[in-house]
């Protein structure tokens, strides 16, 4: 038997459209029940899913004291730029160049306290909603400006007393799962095709495997050099994705890397991507096909790993 005990956190304006009605009931003390609103207007219920969404990928890079630091742009669920840097503000730079017209009314996530670099990028553009660890005195000061934008302080404590059950309802009922956070665990990477992938493209590889598992399948992220190229979301064929990530990466493709959060069922994906300069490419491998596609990476000079973990994301 599942059961629950949350209080209701306050009834939101409307829920996905302006003619459903919304409550948002929160964990006590845990999770974004326990996160601090600095300013802003009342938070929306697809504030809420784009926040759990943005959070959710920024926390591969670490959260908190320590993390290096990364920036998150979401909208509508899915990363539009993701990126990390020497600090927040460069992070949150690259993050936003990654897609700036997709970037508009998005919400952002940071994994290091927001400085007053990463606060004149804020204020830069029309966003809705801003999370991070903590906001420092000038930084807030900063953003004042911006009333409507929403800030939201969550410390990592708070993210630790959250339940790892993840829970959807359909109709009728309730799915629970646990939560797809698990470390990488590259031990069980393996290079299947004759060339080994150079250390910067291992590196490459690294970041955008960790990227693409946040992105609605079926999914495809284009990187390089620690920063999103382009993403392919959610659509009902692979390369179908494959082919927006890689025309919004454009010229930026030529030596980059793609991530596939499934395996490909033919070798199409490969040769699209060769074809846009790609050089190495990650899959969790399991088709029947996957010879084809290491075939293909052979006869077109790419890197691929294949990691066994599929990352499937509805």
């Amino acid at each position: 038997m599942l059961e629950l005990a949350l209080p209701a956190g306050q009834r939101l304006r409307y829920g996905e459209n302006p003619h459903q009605s919304a409550i948002w009931y929160s964990q006590s003390g845990a999770g974004w029940g326990a996160a601090t609103q600095l300013q802003g207007k009342e938070l929306s219920y697809n504030n809420l899913l784009d926040l759990e969404a943005a959070l959710a990928t920024v926390r591969e890079f670490g959260y908190g004291d320590g993390a290096r630091s990364a920036a998150v742009v979401v909208k509508h669920t899915n990363p539009c730029g993701v990126a990390t840097g020497a600090d927040c503000g460069e992070a949150l730079q690259r993050a936003l160049d990654a897609d700036r017209v997709s970037a508009f009314g998005g919400i952002v996530a940071l994994n290091t306290t927001v400085d007053p670099a990463a606060a004149t990028q804020l204020t830069s553009l029309f966003l809705e909603c801003v999370v991070a660890p903590c906001f420092d005195a000038q930084a807030r000061e900063q953003l004042a400006a911006k009333t409507n934008l929403r800030l939201l302080e969550l410390p990592p404590e708070a993210i630790a007393r959250a339940s790892r059950r993840q829970l959807r309802s359909v109709l009728g009922g309730v799915l629970v799962q646990e939560v797809d956070d698990q470390p990488v665990e590259e031990s069980g990477w393996q290079v299947v095709t004759d060339r080994q992938p150079t250390l910067q493209e291992l590196e490459d590889l690294r970041f955008a495997w960790r990227l693409v598992r946040h992105v609605r399948s079926n999914a495809i992220v284009v990187a390089r050099s620690g920063q999103s190229l382009g993403i392919g979301a959610g659509q009902m064929n692979r390369v179908g994705s494959a082919r927006l990530a890689l025309e919004a990466a454009a010229e930026k493709a030529q030596g980059a890397v793609l991530a596939s959060d499934g395996f490909f069922p033919f070798d199409d994906t490969v040769r699209l991507a060769a074809g846009h300069g790609v050089s190495a490419v990650i899959q969790p491998g399991g088709s029947v096909r996957d010879a084809d596609s290491v075939a293909a990476c052979n006869q077109f000079g790419l890197a691929m790993v294949v990691t066994g973990r599929r990352h499937f994301l509805h």
